[in-house]
């Protein structure tokens, strides 16, 4: 197995400055550019991502660009991915036609998109479906299982029933046992 190493500034000065792929499949990519086409890749570690029709497992970038694409786990300061599905994506400013996992981010544009969860501090939507929508400031169209009201209202009726379950119990045969 590849190691990863700890500073990925010290691999771009040793690891050329763009790679590009067509119709190829890598383990491990360090570039400061990746640009791939029908590619696929294990590991990703650069400062500016574009793929069209490509796989990549791990994206470690400044910027990555998706189009028609699958990603596993994005890292970066900025995505923008259209026509995509990842897994999961960590960023400052996330745009997202497409579908998501997790979207964990500062601000998320999420145009027509299906996700899992959505964390950020600004979410703003055409048209999103997700299970938990977690954000201090919405705008746009939502449909949501659990928002942060919900959640707040589950957890506080949950613990309610939980224990006035465990006090009846502790009442009814806490006696019996003594």
């Amino acid at each position: 197995m590849v190691e990863k190493n700890a500073s990925p500034e010290e691999n771009l000065e040793e690891s050329p400055q763009v790679t590009n792929l067509e119709g190829s499949s890598v383990e491990v990519i360090e570039a400061e550019m990746v640009r791939m086409h029908q590619s696929a890749a294990q590991e990703i570690t650069a400062d500016e991502v574009s793929m069209q029709m490509s796989a990549v497992l791990d994206v470690t970038a400044a910027d990555v660009s998706a189009h028609e694409s699958a990603l596993g786990l994005v890292s970066a300061k900025d995505v923008e991915m259209t026509n995509s599905v990842a897994g999961a994506i960590r960023a400052d400013h996330v745009n997202v036609i497409g579908q998501a996992g997790v979207v964990i981010a500062g601000t998320a544009n999420l145009g027509n998109t299906y996700a899992g969860a959505v964390v950020g501090e600004q979410v703003k939507s055409e048209r999103i479906e997700t299970l938990i929508l977690l954000s201090n400031h919405v705008e746009g169209e939502v449909q949501t299982v659990v928002d942060t009201r919900s959640a707040l209202i589950a957890g506080m009726v949950g613990g309610l029933l939980t224990g006035t379950i465990l006090l009846i119990g502790r009442l009814v045969f806490g006696r019996r046992w003594q």
